[in-house]
């Protein structure tokens, strides 16, 4: 859902492709993308955790939760 109270009311019940599970996404068994092999390179290294070039978009989403946790990164940084 859109966080913006400027925002139409139909857009406001809408939820974003970002809020979606990860597991429902139609293209999340396809190759991870190169922005989030790069920023998941990035948390790996901070974690101390092995990086996974093998992982699909929707495994590298999880991945990046995961990390982001781990790290102290995220939605809030």
């Amino acid at each position: 859902m859109s966080n913006n109270p400027k925002a139409p009311a139909d857009e406001q019940a809408v939820p974003s492709n970002a809020e979606k599970d990860p597991d429902n996404w139609t293209t999340g068994g396809e190759t991870m993308t190169g922005a989030q092999a790069s920023y998941l390179r990035t948390l790996s290294e901070e974690a101390g955790e092995p990086f996974d070039e093998t992982l699909s978009k929707a495994d590298a989403s999880k991945r990046i939760d995961e990390l982001q946790a781990a790290t102290g990164r995220g939605k809030n940084h």
